[in-house]
């Protein structure tokens, strides 16, 4: 494949070639769905209290706030003749997430299942923040919501197939869905995982070995000259990245000093005061980087971007904060809810408890189907109104899905639930990445979709620390209002997208 000549578009691809460079997220979304419908089982089953799994979670998001920006960062500055530029990252991060896949079933303790997850969930990183970007960095703008729709189908169809598998395996090929020995998982969830694993890696390197990249073009050979050098507003920069230091940093102290005048009786929120110190003190140690004159570091290059992104991206924040704190309740708590609410249990090791726990992971399947059709028709409807009127329509529908749960006790009819919540997923998935691509420099992609995730994790990381707090305090443990609450966050998203404004609005 030849490189479009500087100041020319890129050419437009074919179906297959769309296809073949969107396959691997078949494959990471094997892993994602396989983690999100199960993870909260393993961890009630090694002994996890329902209050707890919030907290056990945040190892996910912080692994995503971590790896996908410097993943990011650095893949935008790699070319190899042969490997290509995000594709060295595609592959070293199927390995590794394979491994994890096939490990994390067989946890012997709860502590080894929350490292696992941190392990599992920053090689499943590793491989997809550069999938994002592929789409930019090889479609021109008038492509780019079918390529990012693409990837929502496959995401939809992996997360049907991935998410029933314990179901498929237990109900169909008849193995067993209980474990013989207490604290272990069923081999049910265990083959599933390793089929998981074994898809992963096959589509990912899919990808690999039948896309090729456009070579450089002279904004990315240039790019690392140009970090060598001062940095540009040298003097603005260093005050803005100073005060914002100061401010994550003063806000983490209070935090932290919070929790201990309270006597640890909230300690969950240690993680979010920890994570705003470590944040203040990385603007700080930029900023004496700045000061000694050593401007050409990736660190300081990393944050200065990160305290001057584009407006859109500004925007959009917003909405993304809204949408992820409400799939992450429903990730964390739709197995609790519909266990307890639905099938009046709360005991991991009886049969009830097990069959709702299947059936969750069915439901999950279906919303994945669903968002896999819905995302086939999101680029008509945003052709025909805009980007941003799309995904109001589907993100609110995704919050009354949620809020629906609340008045269903037949398990069968929570499949109405699932459509409204797959049309939402299948936005939050495409829509947002549509408005955002055009809207940032080439050079800085892949970094910059890094940066973006910080507006899946922080949210994430906020609902790790206070929904367990939220669950006791104000619920009374009922975790169905958990899904309720995360219901209208999503409406809240959807009324914020409507102020979103895209530099290629017209452009679908």
């Amino acid at each position: 494949m030849t490189s479009p000549s500087l100041g020319k578009p890129k050419p437009q691809l074919s179906f297959w070639q769309i296809w073949n460079m969107s396959f691997g997220f078949l494959g990471i979304q094997f892993g994602f769905a396989l983690q999100n419908a199960n993870t909260s089982r393993i961890f009630e089953t090694l002994g996890a209290e329902p209050s707890s799994l919030a907290l056990f979670w945040a190892a996910a998001p912080i692994t995503g706030l971590i790896v996908q920006p410097i993943i990011g960062f650095y893949s935008d500055r790699t070319w190899h003749p042969k490997w290509g530029r995000r594709r060295p990252y595609f592959a070293i991060g199927a390995f590794l997430a394979t491994m994890a896949l096939c490990i994390m079933p067989n946890s012997p303790s709860l502590w080894f299942a929350v490292g696992m997850l941190w392990i599992m969930d920053a090689s499943i990183n590793i491989s997809m923040e550069p999938f994002r970007a592929f789409v930019g960095d090889m479609l021109p703008p008038l492509q780019r919501t079918t390529g990012f729709a693409m990837q929502s189908f496959f995401i939809g169809i992996g997360g049907v197939v991935a998410s029933c598998l314990p179901y498929i395996f237990s109900h169909w090929l008849g193995i067993s869905n209980t474990a013989l020995v207490e604290g272990e998982m069923p081999d049910s969830v265990k083959y599933s995982f390793y089929l998981g694993a074994a898809t992963l890696f096959i589509t990912v390197m899919w990808t690999v070995f039948t896309t090729k990249e456009y070579p450089p073009e002279p904004h990315h050979q240039n790019l690392k000259n140009r970090e060598k050098r001062k940095i540009e507003n040298e003097e603005e920069s260093k005050s803005r990245i100073q005060k914002v230091g100061m401010f994550l940093l003063l806000i983490g102290i209070v935090i932290i000093w919070l929790v201990n005048y309270l006597g640890n009786k909230y300690k969950e929120l240690y993680l979010l005061g920890g994570g705003l110190v470590f944040f203040g003190v990385i603007h700080l140690l930029t900023v004496l980087y700045i000061r000694q004159g050593r401007g050409y570091l990736g660190l300081v290059h990393m944050v200065k971007d990160l305290n001057y992104m584009p407006k859109t991206m500004v925007d959009l924040a917003y909405v993304q904060f809204f949408s992820w704190f409400a799939l992450f309740s429903m990730w964390i708590y739709t197995t609790p809810a519909v266990t307890s609410y639905v099938y009046n249990t709360n005991e991991p090791t009886s049969t009830a408890y097990n069959d709702g726990a299947d059936w969750v992971s069915v439901l999950f399947g279906m919303y994945s189907g669903v968002a896999a059709l819905a995302a086939l028709f999101l680029p008509i409807l945003a052709k025909y109104s805009s980007r941003r009127v799309a995904h109001f329509i589907s993100l609110l529908c995704g919050g009354l899905g949620l809020i629906s749960i609340f008045f269903i006790k037949e398990p069968n009819f929570l499949i109405f639930s699932m459509i409204g919540i797959g049309i939402g997923w299948a936005s939050i998935l495409s829509i947002p990445y549509a408005m955002l691509s055009g809207s940032l420099p080439p050079e800085k992609m892949g970094y910059y979709m890094g940066v973006f995730n910080f507006f899946i994790v922080i949210p994430q990381i906020i609902a790790a620390t206070v929904l367990g707090f939220i669950l006791e305090a104000v619920f009374g443990g009922q975790s169905i209002y958990i899904l309720v609450f995360g219901g209208v966050c999503m409406i809240i998203a959807s009324l914020l997208s409507l102020r979103v404004r895209s530099s290629e609005e017209v452009v679908v």
